[in-house]
């Protein structure tokens, strides 16, 4: 289809209020991932309208340059005829108005993106986030909206957004409810549930070994955990959506929704379910956190540019922190599955040699242009990773030196009451608001563990709330390179090398090519290739580096064979009992 045949004369198309913003979705080529969106923005009196798409989508910190998708752009006033535009920026095009008029763009947009939860056409289904299909304009961003999707008969169409005029139409308030209450829609499955007076839906697309009996027992106790924390709910209707599928993973929430996204055969086995309904609880507490109360530097949201914060991760790593406890409460998760993630946590941490650079500050702020990787992992922090261990140490202190009376949860649900949107808070917000629910004054202990690289004692931590974290009775003393390589038929080659090891020191790097230890061949992985020697070894390692063959001198590091692991202390005091019901919402595995 031609997408100016969209582009019919407005007011053939147009009867509702002056103020409305309608959009209308056409998918015809689903098998080449294309769709024709066509806009129609109320009457203006400006010399010119910009029309522009987001360059990035709410809850993923970075700029995904989404117009590269946009083809066929046009436009036609009130009567039809055809408007002059120019294209000003990577993502505006600016329509020149010589008369007030209403305003109708149309073009082409191609959908396949489906790991970035932006956009994703193909010929089971569409997953719709307006901010990869829907341009917008300043001037009417306020404006209500309605959406019409002309999809095959036997699609489904789902959204978090009330119905409009059928069962393949939305409507919002405005364009942010819009960009944050995706549609999906496609040849799937509905679960309709009621929890509390409120209506929660379940829409699975794609085949996989998952159970929906176990999915809807679990949801409808994950939601219930909500007052657990916050004082009431800031919806209505929500909607969980599953993408089972191949390649595409990861999730994202909104203001009425959530989309997860997992390989089809990820859900039969208890570690890899545990691992989707963790996703599922970090979605939902988002619905507070990020979409109820966010900090100043996202509020409001600027589609076209970067949003930047400090405290991205008390939005993002507070909302892994908490997920736990959601879970640990709502008798979904063990104190064995409990333990287990802390644990993976706190090896996490320890792990990354840039915990001891990048303050966890520092990362919210970089957020946008930080990256994973070699040189990431050393000299970097993760907002996920490293806000979870400060909303840890944070959660600890206030127990400890409020004999269990006060909480990090009492944070959040103070954020809740006092800065919900359109309100935003800062750094000295929270600060001051600690100090207002502890009665002490948490300035320097804020430099030191958030503006400053976070340097914890995670026994003394522990200990507070009856836990240790030690190694296991059988673990075993091994040699270690402390770096990380990957099997390529008769070489290792080298993915990481933790910055200050012996590796490192001896001029090891990334995309280095291990071919033998003190000459002879390297085994099918590193561990055993290292397993005849002992740390404290020197040995020759040969390797490939631009072609050529090279070797050096390592001094092997020492580890272990297992990782530390969080556990319960088997005779907590009557304090570490307290402590630990107040943190983890149930009694010490071994209480008396």
């Amino acid at each position: 289809m031609n997408v100016k045949n969209l582009l019919l004369p407005l007011s053939l198309l147009s009867l509702s209020a002056l103020a409305e913003v309608e959009y209308k979705l056409v998918i015809e080529q689903s098998e080449h991932h294309l769709g024709n969106v066509s806009v129609i923005f109320p009457k203006s009196a400006q010399a010119h309208l910009d029309i522009k798409l987001p360059d990035w989508r709410t809850g993923r910190y970075e700029v995904l340059n989404l117009a590269n998708g946009i083809r066929y752009f046009d436009a036609i006033d009130h009567n039809g005829d055809a408007l002059n535009w120019e294209k000003i920026d990577k993502s505006t095009w600016r329509v020149h108005l010589d008369n007030p008029t209403q305003v109708q763009v149309g073009y082409q947009v191609y959908a396949n993106e489906l790991g970035k939860r932006a956009r994703h056409i193909d010929d089971s289904h569409a997953f719709i986030d307006a901010s990869g299909f829907f341009m917008f304009s300043e001037s009417f961003r306020q404006e209500p909206v309605t959406v019409d999707l002309d999809v095959p008969a036997q699609w489904r169409s789902v959204s978090g957004m009330d119905f409009a005029h059928d069962e393949h139409s939305f409507k919002a308030k405005d364009y942010d409810t819009l960009v944050d209450s995706p549609i999906e829609t496609g040849i799937n499955e509905l679960h309709k549930f009621k929890v509390d007076e409120r209506d929660y839906e379940l829409v699975i697309w794609g085949q996989g070994n998952y159970s929906v009996d176990q999915m809807l027992l679990d949801l409808k106790r994950l939601v219930k955990t909500g007052s657990l924390i916050w004082h009431d709910y800031p919806y209505q209707r929500y909607v969980f959506m599953v993408h089972s599928t191949s390649g595409a993973r990861g999730a994202t929430e909104h203001i009425n929704s959530t989309i997860i996204q997992r390989h089809r055969d990820t859900f039969a086995k208890r570690e890899d379910y545990v691992s989707f309904i963790s996703t599922a609880a970090h979605e939902f507490i988002h619905t507070w956190n990020v979409k109820a109360y966010r900090p100043a530097g996202l509020v409001p949201y600027d589609y076209t540019n970067p949003n930047y914060s400090d405290l991205l991760w008390l939005s993002e790593g507070s909302t892994s922190y908490l997920e736990d406890y959601l879970l640990l409460s709502a008798g979904i998760t063990n104190y064995q599955e409990f333990f287990s993630n802390l644990t993976h946590t706190l090896n996490k941490h320890l792990a990354t040699p840039g915990r001891q650079v990048q303050s966890v500050a520092e990362s919210s702020f970089d957020k946008w242009i930080n990256k994973g990787g070699d040189h990431g992992k050393n000299y970097s922090t993760n907002i996920y990773q490293e806000g979870a261990m400060v909303s840890l140490a944070l959660d600890i202190d206030l127990l400890a030196h409020s004999n269990g009376e006060v909480s990090y949860k009492d944070v959040h649900s103070q954020l809740y009451k006092q800065f919900q949107l359109p309100k935003s808070f800062t750094s000295n917000d929270v600060k001051n608001m600690l100090r207002n629910i502890s009665g002490r004054d948490y300035s320097q202990w804020w430099e030191q563990h958030i503006n400053s690289p976070l340097a914890l004692d995670i026994d003394i931590l522990l200990e507070h709330v009856g836990l240790e974290f030690s190694r296991p009775a059988n673990a075993k003393p091994i040699a270690s390179l402390d770096l990380i390589t990957k099997n390529e038929g008769q070489v290792l080659t080298i993915e990481h090398v933790a910055r200050n090891s012996s590796a490192w020191q001896a001029g090891l790097t990334i995309a280095d090519k291990i071919v033998a230890f003190n000459d002879h061949h390297v085994r099918d992985n590193l561990n055993d290739s290292l397993a005849y020697f002992k740390g404290g070894d020197k040995v020759k390692v040969d390797f490939i580096r631009r072609d050529k063959l090279m070797s050096t001198y390592v001094v092997l590091d020492s580890d272990f064979d297992k990782r530390k692991k969080v556990r319960a202390i088997a005779l907590p005091n009557a304090s570490q009992q307290k402590l630990f019901k107040a943190w983890a919402g149930i009694a010490h595995p071994f209480a008396n």
